[in-house]
């Protein structure tokens, strides 16, 4: 019986994806090793690297919450969500519950890439303890 993949999920603002793609391609082998899930724009543009992503709703229409519900169910195991701090969004109150059932339920989120890089090479290096490398 095979092991089921850890899932990730990717969202990215609008002026966030660009920044998003760029750090899929250069951790683009890390990737590979997780079923990925991600906000419908979003997910449109990580299929462009030529992985395979499943694509909920855009933030705006609920997507945001529906990855939020993956989180709470314990069905997604790590979160990286390029924001845009700056900017407005109808959908904060999306966004902010999506944070705060990152915190409840201990699940990693990243909102830049620098935590986004810590996450991945947490999760690289777990892959390989339990695969039995050091």
């Amino acid at each position: 019986m095979r092991k089921s993949k850890k899932t990730v999920a990717l969202i990215a603002h609008d002026g966030k994806k660009a920044e998003m793609i760029a750090f899929i391609k250069d951790n683009l082998e890390f990737f590979k090793a997780f079923d990925l899930v991600a906000t419908a724009t979003t997910g449109k543009h990580v299929q462009m690297t030529g992985l395979k992503v499943k694509r909920y709703l855009s933030g705006p229409l609920g997507g945001d919450a529906q990855i939020a519900a993956l989180v709470a169910t314990g069905k997604c195991q790590a979160v990286i969500f390029m924001r845009d701090p700056l900017g407005m969004h109808p959908h904060d109150p999306d966004i902010s519950s999506l944070l705060r059932i990152c915190d409840v339920h201990d699940v990693p989120l990243a909102t830049n890439p620098s935590t986004a890089q810590l996450i991945v090479k947490g999760l690289a290096k777990n892959l390989l303890q339990k695969n039995g490398a050091s």
